[in-house]
């Protein structure tokens, strides 16, 4: 083979390289040119896989590397090639793109837009290799050169600027993620109206808006649908409809879906003269259909189609967005624009994450809560989840937290990692209504007890919690800051950290 002619040219003696090649002549290398383009595409793989060269290019790219994207000129003037119409020329340092940038970008390539490098100061890294590989100047040195020059432009640049691309697409999709993230947690947790009687519109023109009455437990009282806006223009007709059923209901607020028709909607709720005070909402539609559609809404209402389910949803966001939202897939929820571009596994387990964290932020009523819900739970997940709801249905409603262990398949370790988040009012024990561990009860009494009190006593008073000095009750498993957790904890048992649902009105 051509490999020792390749490391003479390499090692970069005295040697006439092109004397050199004629003993290398056989019948498939026909002439000296082919001989030292074979041994010349030899040092180009040697280059390629230099650890010292490719360490010097990474550095190179990940400081000064250039986006540069351009149209596709043969889909320039297609309409969806136009939402890209930013990227048609363009460069910027790649460290400086942001996240939604970047992704946008991708998108745009994906689609086939638009083209996309890259790409840094060729000279530049030409002269990071020759520093590394060249050793002066002889008769070997433009073979070397023209190695080095091959093995950029083939093998060394499209694998560092790919490697680069990838680099910062995962920081892009890492950021974006957050991102989304922190919309989910916004959005399960938006304050709740708590339970009242609803009556929730999913808004229309053509179609009619969907009117849905929920009693105090966001069950299905009524269904209608009423057409106030163009075309029908039915609006004497709706009105005295939206009236007789807020009477016939006591409906106490109003939901209207933030969708099309919503601002409309609202205006015309507004004019409606109420024989009493009728708080009026717009809430957020997001996933409203993908849930109305779900094996979920057809197991709650089978009766019911897709716009009557819609509607429900849209009703139950008001009374507890959390325990409404965890029915629906948190992708659906459409927390980001470019939430289909970045990492699908690492999305939902950071939303999955998100949620659990919210749920257990606000804590479960055990006697109340969906098996959607319950299956957020620390420790719980939905096998378990069916398990409770099924022993409730069957053995009544818990009266303490011990009552979860009879629980068929919850065994010891479930029990430790949820029971803190699981709540149940007006219990036999007032410590099961807050988020204090039952580890941690006879710490409690104890406390209580050296203030000469009850602990129903000591609960919800801060005149009482603030005697209590948390370093006498450390033990070898509680710490100091655990108690702290615990007293302040015991100073608002239960507390929801959702704020009160304020009304949310569009300008006139």
């Amino acid at each position: 083979g051509l490999e020792p002619l390749a490391k003479i040219i390499m090692a970069q003696g005295k040697d006439d390289v092109d004397f050199l090649a004629t003993k290398y002549l056989n019948d498939n290398v026909i002439n000296e040119d082919s001989a030292l383009q074979g041994a010349r595409d030899i040092i180009a793989e040697w280059i390629n896989e230099n650890i010292f060269v490719r360490k010097q290019l990474r550095r190179l790219f990940q400081r000064k590397a250039t986006i540069t994207t351009k149209v596709v000129k043969t889909k320039k003037d297609e309409p969806d090639t136009q939402k890209f119409n930013q990227y048609f020329d363009w460069s910027e340092p790649l460290t400086k793109a942001p996240s939604h940038r970047l992704l946008a970008m991708l998108r745009a390539e994906n689609e086939g837009f638009i083209k996309f490098k890259v790409e840094v100061d060729i000279e530049e890294a030409y002269n990071i290799i020759d520093e590394l590989v060249l050793k002066g100047q002889n008769a070997s040195t433009p073979h070397v050169q023209l190695a080095i020059e091959d093995s950029y432009k083939r093998l060394l640049n499209p694998a560092i600027s790919n490697e680069t691309l990838q680099e910062a697409k995962a920081k892009a999709d890492a950021n974006s993620i957050q991102v989304f993230a922190n919309n989910l947690g916004q959005l399960l947790l938006a304050p709740p109206l708590g339970e009242k009687r609803i009556l929730a519109i999913d808004p229309g023109f053509r179609s009619g808006c969907k009117i849905v009455c929920l009693d105090e437990k966001g069950d299905l009282l009524y269904n209608e649908t009423i057409y106030p806006h163009a075309p029908q223009n039915e609006s004497s007709m709706a009105m005295k409809k939206i009236r007789s059923m807020v009477n016939a209901y006591n409906i106490e607020a109003i939901s209207i879906g933030n969708g099309t028709a919503s601002r409309e909607t609202e205006f015309f709720i507004k004019k409606i003269a109420f024989d009493k005070p009728v708080q009026v909402f717009v809430v957020s539609e997001a996933g409203a259909s993908v849930y109305s559609a779900s094996k979920i809404a057809r197991e709650e209402f089978p009766n019911y189609d897709v716009t009557v389910r819609g509607s429900v949803s849209i009703g139950r966001r008001l009374s507890d967005p959390l325990a409404e939202l965890v029915k629906i897939d948190p992708k659906a929820i459409g927390v980001g624009q470019y939430q289909h571009d970045v990492d699908q596994t690492k999305l939902k387990e950071e939303l999955d994450t998100t949620v659990v964290r919210c749920v257990n932020s606000v804590g479960v009523n055990i006697n109340t809560a969906s098996k959607h819900l319950l299956s957020y739970v620390s420790g719980i997940g939905e096998k378990l989840a069916e398990n409770i709801v099924n022993y409730r249905s069957e053995n009544g409603p818990f009266e303490d937290r011990k009552q979860l262990k009879k629980v068929p398949r919850l065994g010891e370790k479930a029990y430790q990692q949820g029971v803190a988040f699981i709540r149940i009012k007006e219990g036999k024990n007032p410590l099961d209504n807050s988020a204090v561990h039952p580890e941690a009860y006879p710490i409690v009494e104890k406390m209580a007890k050296d203030l000469k009190l009850k602990v129903t006593d000591l609960i919800a008073n801060k005149e009482k919690t603030a005697l209590i000095k948390a370093e006498n009750y450390i033990t070898s498993e509680i710490g100091l800051l655990t108690l702290k957790d615990i007293i302040k904890e015991l100073e608002k048992p239960g507390l929801d950290p959702r704020k009160a649902a304020k009304v949310f009105e569009f300008d006139p």
